[in-house]
């Protein structure tokens, strides 16, 4: 994470500084780390964009084939090759990004 350098004068009304409060005491962090994780939730910087898609195409690549899903492989060798099959495909047609 950067170091923090810019200061912030910030305005709520009592219900949301109260949400934050208590979401606070909750979770042993401060209200401006609570500020901080919102703002890079709502406002997500490039980094973490490529993080999120390479962890879609990760879960993709990992996903069990239906094949082994249906089928119920008896062996590793038989879920491996399941797996085999199953990326061969697609790979064949081209993984989402």
């Amino acid at each position: 994470m950067s170091v923090l350098e810019r200061r912030l004068q910030l305005l709520l009304d009592q219900a949301r500084y109260d949400r934050l409060a208590e979401a606070s005491a909750r979770s042993g962090r401060s209200v401006s780390a609570l500020i901080r994780e919102a703002i890079d939730y709502r406002f997500p910087d490039n980094g973490d964009a490529q993080r999120a898609a390479s962890l879609r195409l990760l879960l993709d690549a990992t996903e069990v084939p239906d094949s082994a899903q249906a089928a119920g492989p008896e062996s590793a060798a038989d879920l491996k090759a399941a797996y085999a099959e199953w990326l061969d495909a697609k790979l064949a047609r081209g993984m989402p990004s």
